[in-house]
């Protein structure tokens, strides 16, 4: 007779104990990929809100906020104004008008040539070329930009419906799998209520989404008020 052969118990638990540690150690990697993104995103937002109160503090202006005179006073004659008359550009005022993500070169908001000033102060780095795209994009290349609340058409109201604060740093392309992280991170971690909220929305007054509502794949837009 034949004697069969196969594997004994003993490399079976063998084979079972280096599957669960190579699946260990993937679960492992992907979370500390995770927590990595979620930490450069958090610090995206805070190193923004310290450009702005440290441009605030040294010209005593928001950066996008002077008028040409200011600028050319305070940064040299490359600096740019906003486009006079253009939706989103009033000098002067207090706010940085415009949509956070502005990138309209031809009426330029005070949201979109604010970059070019916080460059040229030496509080960023990147081009101080003002050009379509400039503006800075966060670990999912996606744009991230300041804004006051005020659209470029004029209308007063915060991306994000109910938000209250001075100004606004909004960070967009942001999966629901790190949202609930980020809002752990800096706030209560309810995503539609505190100083960090998000939404799905992409026009201004969108609604924020619940915690409890969050979609690991869907993308949303972040936004911290100061």
């Amino acid at each position: 007779m034949q004697r069969q052969q196969g594997f004994t118990l003993i490399e079976i638990a063998i084979v079972l104990v280096i599957i669960g540690l190579l699946l260990g150690g993937v679960l492992k990697g992907q979370e500390l990929i995770n927590s990595a993104k979620v930490k450069n995103i958090v610090s995206e937002i805070k190193n923004t809100s310290v450009m702005v109160y440290a441009y605030q503090d040294r010209f005593r202006a928001l950066p996008g906020d002077q008028t040409a005179a200011q600028l050319s006073a305070g940064l040299g004659a490359a600096a740019a104004a906003c486009t006079t008359g253009a939706p989103g550009c009033t000098p002067g005022n207090g706010r940085i008008d415009g949509d956070w993500n502005a990138n309209d070169d031809a009426n330029r908001a005070e949201t979109y040539v604010m970059w070019q000033h916080i460059r040229l102060a030496n509080l960023a780095s990147g081009s101080t070329t003002i050009a379509v795209g400039y503006g800075p994009r966060n670990v999912e290349n996606s744009p991230i930009g300041v804004e006051s609340g005020i659209a470029s058409d004029g209308t007063a109201a915060p991306w994000i419906a109910g938000m209250r604060a001075s100004f606004y740093v909004c960070t967009g392309g942001i999966q629901g799998r790190y949202v609930r992280q980020i809002d752990t991170t800096m706030d209560d971690g309810q995503t539609n209520t505190g100083s960090i909220q998000a939404t799905s929305g992409t026009t201004r007054a969108s609604a924020a989404v619940a915690a409890a509502d969050v979609n690991d794949t869907t993308v949303y837009t972040v936004c911290a008020g100061f």
